[in-house]
């Protein structure tokens, strides 16, 4: 099932104006244990033109996204060392003290609940996948199974935190209507997501897939946030996933602290993504280019990476036809077939056992950690610029 909105998730203006169309593709995160026939969506990126979030306007139901839901914060490179450092920098600025309530929604296996219970706190999750809250509660973390609404949680919580979440929400009337009601008199609102402002800066067009439904940036989250009578009174610009905000928000009161200042506002311009468009096709055509003659010359070529990510680069640069398998050091992805393309997936032992002439890294942002864990392979990295990196 699924849904074309009309208007604006945030202010619900109705002048959406196209800013990147990309090639359509199966669910991301959809791998199989057997071929079967996947459909694919657009995931055409359009931009409101009175608030300014961009956001995808073909929304897919959360059930069908998430039933098979495969991807576990514990799995993801460096992530438990950023979310150790997360607790103890959120705990500082919040001022949270020894036995506070912290509520983490889409808490996952509770990676991140797990520093703040290491700092005293009681902790508890809200996460929509039964059997991942199994994980997180066989943890020690206590985890409520559902999608979040008002009325979910083991009362009020002096924080809430929303990880990467916030952006694959569609109603986000509802979310915030919860948030509100879930947040003590005088707690904050913690939230972080990748950035619109990074995504176009360092080439991470492969963010946009059918989870992340907007690609935030300051101004329109502002809009959104002062609705609901809180305020954006600090922000922090990170690296993880490839450039993000972490937003924190507590209740308006007048004269109390100042709102932070917008964006660039070349990100709400319409040449900016004239020129990330082209950009984009430029690197497609000599990873292409590349490739084409890799298989020229009977060149066999694996794939590192599959993440949903991957999904989005492999579709749009029209890659799949060029690699043979994908390796990747999720066990829930090993042994499965990527969505659409099929390509089966083996640990990275694998590569050791066929030694591919060619690593086409799709998850390019740790091409680097690749090299320096594999140095004998001859690396492809197609993003942010095109290179290939001999053994």
């Amino acid at each position: 099932m699924s849904n074309i909105r009309t208007d604006c998730r945030i202010c619900h203006g109705i002048r959406l104006e196209l800013i990147l169309k990309l090639t359509p593709t199966p669910i991301g995160d959809q791998f199989l244990l057997e071929p079967e026939e996947q459909p694919l969506h657009p995931i055409d990126l359009y931009q409101c033109q009175d608030c300014g979030l961009a956001q995808l306007l073909y929304e897919i139901q959360p059930e069908e996204i998430y039933k098979d839901y495969l991807y576990l914060t514990g799995s993801s490179k460096g992530l438990d060392d950023h979310f150790a450092q997360y607790a103890r920098r959120v705990a500082t600025i919040c001022n949270l003290n020894s036995e506070d309530v912290v509520c983490d929604i889409g808490s996952n296996d509770g990676t991140l609940l797990k520093h703040f219970k290491n700092l005293g706190m009681r902790v508890y999750g809200i996460e929509p996948s039964a059997h991942i809250a199994k994980i997180a509660r066989a943890n020690g973390i206590p985890t409520q199974e559902g999608y979040f609404k008002k009325g979910m949680g083991f009362g009020k919580a002096n924080l809430i935190t929303a990880n990467n979440v916030v952006a694959n929400i569609a109603d986000l009337d509802a979310f915030m209507d919860g948030v509100v009601d879930l947040l003590a008199s005088d707690g904050n609102f913690v939230f972080e997501s990748f950035y619109l402002g990074d995504v176009v800066r360092n080439m991470v067009f492969d963010f946009i897939y059918h989870e992340h439904l907007s690609a935030f940036s300051v101004k329109p989250v502002k809009a959104l946030i002062r609705r609901y009578g809180l305020a954006v009174y600090h922000v922090e610009h990170l690296n993880t996933k490839g450039g993000s905000i972490r937003y924190f928000c507590n209740r308006y009161y007048a004269g109390k602290h100042r709102e932070v200042e917008d964006d660039d506002d070349a990100i709400y311009e319409a040449q900016t993504y004239i020129d990330f468009a082209k950009r984009i096709e430029s690197e497609r055509e000599r990873t292409l280019a590349f490739l084409r003659e890799a298989k020229s010359q009977a060149k066999t070529i694996a794939g590192f990476g599959a993440s949903i990510s991957c999904t989005t680069l492999l579709y749009h640069f029209g890659a799949g036809g060029y690699i043979s398998y994908l390796i990747d050091d999720n066990p829930a992805k090993q042994g499965r077939l990527s969505p659409g393309l099929h390509l089966p997936v083996y640990p990275t032992s694998e590569l050791y056992k066929r030694y591919p002439d060619y690593v086409v890294a799709l998850a390019w942002r740790f091409a680097e950690d690749f090299r320096a864990d594999h140095p004998q392979f001859d690396l492809i990295a197609p993003l942010p610029e095109f290179r290939c990196i001999r053994a």
